[in-house]
Parts: structure tokens; C-alpha cells; sequence
């Protein structure tokens, strides 16, 4: 396969053009940056020397660069696949977005909450949950990779909520992550005086990846369900672990949260079930695709509590575009991505 990628100096860009090194079936044929267009990547990315040397080239050959691959990357921010997407009408190449532009089946839900109007509404699309959306994704033309946060929080609860084991309107997540998540462009949050030595929330109520969330438990539950998020900031480079809150509906025992999860998950590769009581960390996932999940029985106050471990940059962003691109393709999805975790 002949595949490019659009922002390829960014975090996830890079993280893409790491994973593909070791994919047997994949050849980047073209990084694209605006703002290091004409410069080897190796110059961006001193780590990369000797290994990839490719000149970065810029969004204007656009068309040329998606007519000579089969899949398209774009690891940009919100609001720049939709105009990509659109000029590359007419071109049979598979397009993977990283970003927030194709993630909605309601176009509407992500103007009111990206601020940005969507000018692809017909798109033909999936979202690109790898677990849940395959087959989805195994025939739409543009995939909208699932987000670093909602990936941990989507695949933490939706074994209960297809269940119906929780009351829809009860679950409450925290989420953590590395600073890598904010992207590579500095800024005060991110500077390292501010990040050293602290531990905050940010983004309440109103957080992106809110809706995103919903529309996913929503799918899974046949009816509404509603979150509250709150993310946090970690002065780590990598990895998300969100801790989920739920009520149990009355009469549900723990062996039947057991049997939840064993019932979506068995099969799944990525996901590993740590099981009721156990604790996942970042560092048994980092530099992996990997899922680790686990909950706890709260009898006293007849909740159930759920973590979920995931690298952002690999799970929460390339490597489940690379998954995606595996299904979009006909391959093993683990293709490229059997990965040991990188630890201490």
C-alpha cells in the first residue's frame, strides 16, 4: 500500500510515520507540512535520521499527492479535512482523519460544539472506532478516527451501557492525560515552568469530546445517555486513564458486570481486560495500541467503577488509524501494531 500523510510534523503525524516504519505492507510515499514544506523530515524530527529522509512537501500538490496512494492520513486540526477531503473529490484513495471533522453522523452537533460550519455533510463516512465501527469502516471512503479521550471513555462503558446494567444519565468521567494530547504548537498551559510539579482540570462542561462520547454509549445503548466530562492535564508526555462513575441499575451483581465486558471484549485483541479490582497505568500501555480496562464493584453505594489505560498518541490517535486503515484495507488488524509496551 502507497500511503501519505498530511501533517506529518505534528505529534500524531510523527507517531503515524514511526508505527508505518515496521508496517510490512505500507510505503509512505508523501509527508506534507507547510510550515517545513522543502525540508527532509530528518531536519523536523532529528530522530529520524537515516531512516526517513523524505522532503516534506505542501498541501498545494494536494491532488498529485492523494492520486499516488491508496490511503490518505490527515493529521491536522479541526476544520482542515473537510476542505481536504473535498479537493480530493473523484480520487479512489481511502482518507483516515485524525481530526474532529468526520467523527459526527450529525454534522449539526459538531458546528454547535467546534464553533466551525461542516461543508461536507454528505460525506460517505464512519467513525473510526476500530472495536465497535469495523464494519462500518470497512467500506466508508473517509474514516473519522476516534479521539484520544473518548477512545479510553467509549471503550471503559460501553459494555455496560449495551447491557443496560447503568442508569443512562448517571455516569460521570475523569479523564487524565499527557501533554503530548495538546499538540506540539507551545503553548502557556504547556510551558514547562506552568506543567512542572502540577495537576489540573481544565475544559469542564464544555469539552469537545463530550458529544462524541454521547453519540457513541448512545449507539450502544439504543437510547440517550448523557456524561459528564472533565478532563485533566498530567505533567507526563504520554497516555490517558480515565476513571468512569456509574449507577447501577437495581439487581445488577458483579458477576454480571463481569460478563459485560467479557461478552464485547473476549475476541478483541487490543482491549485487554484487566478485570474487577485491578488498576491499569499508562506506563503498561505507552508506545502501544493497547487498551487495559478494569473495574471495581462499589456495594455501598451501588456504582460500578471503571478504568481504561491508553497511549494517546498510539491508541488514542495513530495507531487506531492505522488499525483503521488496516480494516479499510482487508488486513489483520494487528498488522504493524504488535507492539510490546515501553517500560520503565
Amino acid at each position: 500500500m502507497r500511503v501519505s500523510i498530511i501533517g506529518a510534523t505534528g505529534y500524531a503525524g510523527e507517531e503515524l510515520i514511526r508505527l508505518l516504519h515496521r508496517h510490512p505492507s505500507a510505503e509512505i510515499v508523501h509527508m506534507t507540512s507547510e510550515r517545513h514544506a522543502g525540508e527532509r523530515i530528518s531536519e523536523a524530527y532529528p530522530h529520524l535520521m537515516n531512516i526517513y529522509e523524505n522532503k516534506l512537501a505542501s498541501i498545494k500538490h494536494l491532488r498529485e499527492i492523494a492520486a499516488a496512494g491508496d490511503v490518505l492520513f490527515i493529521a491536522l486540526p479541526h476544520g482542515h479535512a473537510m476542505k481536504i477531503v473535498r479537493a480530493a473529490a473523484g480520487i479512489p484513495v481511502r482518507i483516515i482523519d485524525l481530526g474532529a471533522d468526520y467523527r459526527f453522523d450529525d454534522t449539526a452537533v459538531y458546528e454547535a460544539w467546534y464553533g466551525t460550519a461542516h461543508t461536507d455533510h454528505d460525506a460517505d463516512r464512519a467513525y473510526g472506532l476500530s472495536e465497535l465501527y469495523r464494519s462500518d469502516i470497512a467500506h466508508a471512503r473517509v474514516v473519522g478516527n476516534a479521539g484520544c479521550y473518548t477512545t479510553a471513555s467509549i471503550l471503559a462503558l460501553a459494555p455496560l451501557v449495551k447491557a443496560h446494567l447503568i442508569l443512562s444519565d448517571s455516569i460521570i468521567i475523569d479523564a487524565v492525560s499527557g501533554v503530548s494530547g495538546a499538540g506540539r504548537a507551545p503553548k502557556e498551559s504547556t510551558h514547562f515552568p506552568e506543567l512542572y510539579d502540577n495537576f489540573t482540570a481544565y475544559g469542564a462542561v464544555r469539552h469537545r469530546h463530550t458529544p462524541e462520547i454521547e453519540q457513541a454509549l448512545s449507539a450502544q445503548a439504543g437510547e440517550v445517555v448523557t456524561v459528564s466530562f472533565t478532563p485533566h492535564l498530567a505533567p507526563i508526555s504520554r497516555g490517558i486513564l480515565v476513571t468512569c462513575y456509574a449507577t447501577l441499575v437495581a439487581g445488577v451483581t458483579e458477576d454480571q458486570i463481569d460478563a459485560a465486558f467479557e461478552a464485547l471484549y473476549a475476541d478483541e485483541h487490543f482491549i485487554r481486560l484487566r478485570g474487577r479490582g485491578a488498576y491499569p497505568a499508562v506506563k503498561h500501555v505507552r508506545g502501544t495500541n493497547y487498551c487495559d480496562i478494569a473495574w471495581h464493584y462499589d456495594p455501598r453505594t451501588h456504582r460500578v467503577i471503571v478504568f481504561a489505560a491508553i497511549d494517546n498518541l498510539v491508541k488514542g490517535a495513530a495507531g487506531q488509524a492505522i488499525q483503521n486503515m488496516n480494516i479499510v484495507m482487508g488486513l489483520d488488524e494487528r498488522t504493524g501494531l504488535d507492539l510490546v509496551p515501553m517500560y520503565p
